[in-house]
Formats: C-alpha cells, sequence, structure tokens
C-alpha cells in the first residue's frame, strides 16, 4: 500500500468564543503520533448536542469552561495514515478506516473499565474537552480504543454512530424492557432520539412511542415508533399529568414499561417518571443545562408504591459500539442527516439551540 502524503497543516474548527455559539474554521499543525497512538485523516465528524453544551459552557458538571481555540467533536471517522511507536500489536495498519468516540481514551485497567463501564473511567479523556477533537482534518487516537469501522458502512452513517447510536444502544440495554414491552422515547425526533426509535423497534423488538415537537412527527413515525405525542399539546406546569393520562391510554392503560430521556430538558424528567408503570424503568440520558435540578415529581412515595427504577446512562462501552456500527451495517440503524461543511457548523449550533434541528448533521471534512 502507498504511505499517503501527510501535510503539515490542516484545517480545524475551533470555539473561538466559549460562552456563545461561535465557531471558526482555522489553520492548525498536523500533529505527530505519540507512543501508542495513531494518526487519522478524518473525514466526517458527527455534530452532538454535547458539543453545543461545551461550547456555551452550560453544562455545570464539568470541571473547567471550555477554553478559546478549543477543537471539538467526538464522532469521527477517517483512515489511519501513521501509526506511532508501540502500536505493533494493536492490529491496525495504515488504510484502516476507524472512528474516535465520545470517550476518546479509557485506560482499561481501572474498576469501572473492568466492569464494562468505559464511560465512568476514572482516568478517561473526552474528545473535543479534554483533546482536541473531531472538527479537524487529522487527530490522533489510541491504538488500543479507536474503533474499527466495518467495511460496506458509509463513513457519513457510521460517525454518528460513535456517540448518538452507541449511548441509546447501551440506554435501551439498561432499560432492561423486553421485546413487545412499551418504551417510551422523550426526544424522539432528535440526533439520538430518532436512532432510539429505530433500535427500539427494529432491533430490539419494543413497542415504541415517541415524544417532540409536532414538526417532527413523520420522522419519529418513520424510525418506527407505533405512536407520536406532539408535546407542544400539553401543559408544560403540571408536571406531566395530561401527558400522563394521554400515554397511558397508548399503552394498555398501564403505562410504560421504560421510558428514556434524550432530551436535555428538565421539564421532561418531570414528564417521564408519571408515563412509567408499575416496575418501570427511568433512563437518564439527556443532560440538562445550566443550573442542575432535582426531577420535580421524584417522590419517596412514588418509588416505594410502584416500584420504579431511575437508572443513568453515559456512553456505550467498545463492544457496544462495535455492536451498534454492526446494527447500522446492516440496515437497522440508518441516520436521518445532511451534509453540511466546516463553515457551517455555527448556524448549524444554532438551530440546534433552537430546536429546529432533525436528526443529525454530519460535516465533511475534506475541504
Amino acid at each position: 500500500m502507498t504511505i499517503p502524503e501527510i501535510p503539515t497543516k490542516q484545517k480545524a474548527v475551533i470555539f473561538d468564543q466559549p460562552g456563545t455559539i461561535s465557531t471558526k474554521v482555522v489553520e492548525l499543525d498536523v500533529p505527530e503520533p505519540g507512543a501508542g497512538e495513531v494518526l487519522i485523516n478524518l473525514t466526517h465528524s458527527g455534530v452532538c448536542h454535547s458539543d453545543l453544551g461545551i461550547m456555551t459552557n452550560t453544562w455545570s458538571t464539568l470541571p473547567y469552561p471550555t477554553q478559546p481555540g478549543q477543537v471539538g467533536g467526538h464522532e469521527g471517522v477517517g483512515k489511519i495514515v501513521k501509526l506511532g511507536s508501540g502500536t505493533e500489536g494493536s492490529g491496525l495498519q495504515v488504510g484502516d478506516r476507524v472512528g474516535i468516540k465520545w470517550v476518546s481514551s479509557a485506560c482499561g485497567n481501572c474498576l469501572p473499565c473492568q466492569a464494562g463501564s468505559d464511560g465512568l473511567c476514572f482516568k478517561q479523556k473526552v474528545s473535543g474537552y479534554y483533546t482536541p477533537g473531531t472538527f479537524q482534518q487529522y487527530a490522533l487516537g489510541p491504538a488500543n480504543y479507536v474503533t474499527k469501522i466495518p467495511d460496506g458502512l458509509d463513513s457519513a452513517e457510521a460517525a454518528p454512530m460513535l456517540c448518538a447510536g452507541v449511548t441509546v444502544y447501551s440506554a435501551l440495554k439498561r432499560s432492561n424492557a423486553k421485546p413487545g414491552q412499551w418504551v417510551v422515547i422523550s426526544g424522539a425526533g432528535g440526533g439520538l432520539g430518532h436512532l432510539a426509535v429505530q433500535l427500539a423497534s427494529r432491533g430490539m423488538g419494543f413497542r415504541v412511542v415517541g415524544i417532540d415537537h409536532g414538526s417532527k412527527e413523520q420522522l419519529v413515525k418513520d424510525s418506527g415508533a407505533e405512536h407520536f405525542v406532539d408535546i407542544t399539546q400539553f401543559p408544560k406546569d403540571d408536571n406531566g399529568e395530561e401527558l400522563k393520562k394521554h400515554v397511558k391510554s397508548l399503552t394498555d392503560g398501564l403505562g410504560a414499561h421504560a421510558v428514556l430521556v434524550v432530551t436535555s430538558s428538565n421539564a421532561a424528567y418531570a414528564q417521564a417518571l408519571p408515563m412509567l408503570r408499575f416496575n418501570g424503568t427511568l433512563v437518564c440520558v439527556g443532560i440538562p443545562e445550566n443550573t442542575p435540578q432535582p426531577i420535580a415529581t421524584a417522590l419517596p412515595g412514588k418509588f416505594v408504591n410502584q416500584q420504579f427504577t431511575v437508572t443513568g446512562s453515559a456512553v456505550g462501552n467498545r463492544t457496544e459500539a462495535i455492536e451498534t456500527l454492526e446494527f447500522a451495517k446492516r440496515g437497522i440503524l440508518k441516520v436521518h442527516s445532511r451534509i453540511e461543511k466546516m463553515d457551517a457548523l455555527t448556524s448549524v449550533f444554532q438551530e440546534m439551540a433552537d430546536g429546529k434541528l432533525h436528526g443529525r448533521v454530519v460535516l465533511d471534512l475534506s475541504s
């Protein structure tokens, strides 16, 4: 195989004014892979709501504010163009197509890693926050943690699977729902949500109720939801009482076996618990921004009387990432996306902040 020529400079998108919705295309040096690392020529990167939270400094759970010049992004796909020292036993070669995930590296040795909880690794690095992310043409990744992309899966399709896809796959598994049971997905028309609907209905055999803005009804139904609920038709100030009645009427009068909240809305969490039936599980995925708030309807008596379970789900592990990509390769998962150039990223984030984005945007990093 001919080794591709590696330039000394590359194009990247940085957060130039963290705390605001603003990005800038700049020229940066192409990094050199260190020990145990590979250099990847990225061609595509998904754009995630988490990137918006990092850029605008609205995630109070992060340890420090995002710094100007940060390269964001954590759903990158491209080809390896150079191997660092110590990668001989990794099974990777120049020319292999690989992906960088939300967790760009995990130690593999701590107790969470040993338990298969990569997203809780004590030494994890988050792509696009702790490390330069995937909104650039060349990025480094640890040889032992990048994910091989299966042949036959388009790179633009693969990119969103590395965060959005694997996150909802892991969350659905944590819901403990069984085939034929009802699962409500709140935020069903978003980047994570429409993939969760597909996986739940087509990949895992669940019956799905999708909840989102009325403009996203067709996308949610096309993704496999049995019912769609327009959230704008229900009051926000009753802690989900009217919504609960409606969802129960759609789910045998008892409510859902599980609810996934994949939107970053405190109101969505307050509405979620009342939609559960006995022994139901609420899976928390989306992280609300700004000042943290407790779940308004999380009353101890309800937990006791209905035996509710509330669990969180970060991101999936490396095995679940491979399984998610296989779902995509088989056509069970298909991203509703549009391709944009790097210089469109600010407008994409504004569209996302306004709640108008349907599905996912994937950046073409080739020019």
